[in-house]
């Protein structure tokens, strides 16, 4: 392995224009290409695409295309998770995202940060933190979750929110940046919260 690519793997600043990290954005993007084709993958050949593109892939996940991603392989999607067209996942770090989990569209999980210090940034540094988005939660249309955040089982994210630090479990958050408004549980009255 590059010592990019270890260094990105270990949550340390890299560059990103490493020959061996090219090598498999090349990959990825070919495995892209044909997920997203018009007509061309046919729903069980874009599941083996799925199983391919990604380091884990559970049962009867779906995925409308077109979907985007930056290597794939640092992605895991559980059982019965449903992900709406136009997602990005940018996983320089693991993307974890667990069962059941209902992605609308347009969401983005974004694990890379770029350096502040305007000479590092223009020389192209960058690192990236985990993103996991745990079982049973529902991401909104346009939803955006930034590096290094959580988000917890149960949890409702409203369309739109910018999710910038670690959410609990069974709570409603919506805003820029993403506020805890209130917590879920059996019985909660409310119906759809906008999302």
């Amino acid at each position: 392995m590059g010592v990019n690519k270890d260094r990105m793997l270990a949550g340390e600043w890299y560059l990103p224009d490493d020959p061996e990290l090219a090598a498999d954005t090349e990959r990825r993007f070919a495995l892209c290409a044909a997920y997203n084709a018009d007509g061309g993958a046919a729903p069980g050949d874009r599941e083996g695409i799925l199983a391919e593109l990604f380091g884990s892939l559970g049962r009867q996940v779906r995925i409308r295309p077109p979907f985007q991603c930056d290597f794939g392989y640092h992605i895991s999607v559980g059982d019965r998770t449903f992900v709406n067209f136009n997602a990005v996942f940018l996983d320089a770090a693991p993307i974890t995202v667990g069962a059941d989990v209902q992605i609308g569209p347009g969401v983005q999980l974004l694990t890379p940060t770029h350096e502040l210090d305007a000479g590092r940034r223009r020389a192209g540094w960058e690192r990236a933190e985990p993103v996991t988005v745990r079982d049973n939660v529902w991401l909104g249309a346009g939803v955006i979750v930034c590096p290094g955040v959580t988000i917890g089982e149960d949890t409702v994210v409203g369309a739109g929110s910018v999710v910038t630090r670690d959410l609990p479990a069974g709570v409603l958050a919506v805003g820029n940046p993403a506020r805890v408004i209130r917590r879920l549980g059996p019985g909660t009255p409310g119906g759809s919260p906008e999302v």
